[in-house]
């Protein structure tokens, strides 16, 4: 499930692997003999010309790094640094987004970064699966999405637009009467966002193990606001390989008239848990690290390969996990262990 919120703060930095698992999975590895770094730094600033998105170095995974340092364990603060020296999402958070994105702008403008955020609030979200919320009507999200981007402002962002939100409508997880009107928002949303001459919008649009067939997805992305909107993101919080993911992203673009689309690869470097879909796509154990977050993909239809999910926060308190959004840290150390970049 996608985190429910973010913490900004100022910097740079990028680079990174593959992933996704949990404190179970396989045994740790023998890290660095010694630190890195003098215990209690915070982790340097990475700058990375294969990436232009900001690193917050105020994340929880920075924080760990520096909290890990400050008890002896260098070797895991620097396998950590995997992903607290890397590029992820900021979520905007359900009440005010605003502080939390003006502060990260802020961060982002003064180091030439582009600002990498999602927007998760639409009334229903997940169908009441967690972490459930959302606004509480239409009127209220209206006024959400507009204060998310307000806060974007002139900076250059890229959103990725109500994770699973067209999925769930395509599964039947939405109720057919509630259908046009989400519709409806997410088309408003992408033209409200598009207003920011800076952002570029990416509608969610699931994975390949949820709509099987991506013509599907066709009608109801474009009564979304795809047309409109700068293409379609797929596999966010997933763990889809990048062949099937990219595979299945090009079938749904020639439906949709050849748009682009960008991929989450932040815990998909070891592929999905084998499984029922829904059951292996919460914590599962043994996952992986990605392909780090670049904008140079070597595929004309991927924009982009992201970390939106933010690597090392829990799914939910399924096999033994916290609350869903919450940072687990043994979980994280495990999705980096693995990673093979």
């Amino acid at each position: 499930m996608p985190p429910v919120a973010a913490r900004p703060a100022a910097a740079l930095g990028l680079v990174l692997l593959l992933a996704a698992a949990t404190a179970c999975g396989s045994a740790p590895q023998p890290g660095p003999a010694g630190p890195a770094a003098a215990p209690g730094a915070p982790a340097p600033a990475v700058t990375d010309g294969a990436s232009p998105f900001w690193v917050d170095p105020g994340s929880e995974a920075a924080r760990q790094v520096t909290a890990w340092e400050a008890t002896g364990r260098y070797d895991d603060a620097q396998v950590l640094r995997r992903i607290a020296e890397r590029p992820v999402a900021l979520w905007g958070r359900p009440g005010d987004p605003g502080p939390g994105i003006r502060r990260a702008r802020a961060a982002a403008k003064a180091a030439g970064r582009t600002l990498l955020l999602a927007a998760h609030n639409l009334p229903g979200r997940d169908c009441g699966k967690q972490p459930a919320g959302g606004a509480a009507d239409a009127r209220a999200y209206g006024r959400w999405i507009g204060a998310f981007a307000d806060a974007i402002g002139d900076a250059r962002a890229l959103v990725v637009l109500e994770p699973h939100a067209v999925a769930h409508a395509v599964d039947g997880c939405v109720r057919a009467e509630q259908r046009a009107e989400r519709y409806r928002l997410l088309s408003e949303a992408v033209d409200r966002l598009k207003k920011n001459r800076n952002t570029k919008v990416y509608l969610d649009a699931g994975d390949p193990a949820w709509i099987r067939d991506p013509s599907d997805l066709a009608g109801p992305l474009r009564e979304a606001g795809l047309d409109r909107a700068d293409g379609f993101a797929l596999n966010v919080s997933g763990f889809q390989p990048d062949a099937a993911v990219r595979a299945y992203g090009a079938e749904l673009s020639r439906a949709v008239g050849g748009r682009h689309f960008v991929v989450d690869t932040g815990r998909n470097g070891a592929g999905p848990l084998p499984g029922e879909r829904t059951p292996a796509s919460c914590n599962p154990p043994g996952r992986a690290l990605g392909t780090p977050p670049t904008d140079r993909t070597d595929d004309p239809l991927v924009d982009a390969y992201l970390w939106v999910k933010r690597p090392g926060e829990s799914d939910g308190t399924c096999r033994g996990g916290p609350p869903a959004g919450t940072w687990w840290p043994e979980q994280a150390l495990g999705l980096a262990r693995r990673a093979h970049d």
